[in-house]
């Protein structure tokens, strides 16, 4: 379990990385798209460890994508999160729980 939880957090922080540095390229330099693009395909690789059947390691991989995502968000693009977000990441993260748990 604890291994699968340190490969799903793995996986979120380059899944949100790549997509970050893809949006520091369009927004900048243009070099850091393609770091992103090699990010996100490293991504791959890491969230099919094959450890959890297909459906339950997405349904698991998405609340901890939320809650990474949300972090980036709020600390590299200084966004804050309202009430709707908070209120669905909570669905997200409750239902995630579920997957991994049960």
């Amino acid at each position: 379990m604890a291994l699968t939880i340190v490969i799903l957090i793995s996986a979120a922080l380059l899944e949100v990385g790549g997509i970050a540095l893809i949006r520091m390229g369009l927004l900048g330099a243009r070099g850091w798209i393609f770091a992103g693009g090699a990010t996100l395909i490293i991504y791959g690789l890491v969230v099919n460890q094959g450890l959890l059947d297909f459906s339950r390691l997405m349904g698991a991989y998405i609340g901890v994508f939320f809650v990474v995502s949300q972090t980036i968000a709020i600390v590299l693009f200084h966004e804050s999160l309202g009430r709707a977000a908070l209120a669905g990441g909570a669905l997200i993260v409750a239902g995630g729980a579920v997957m991994m748990l049960f």
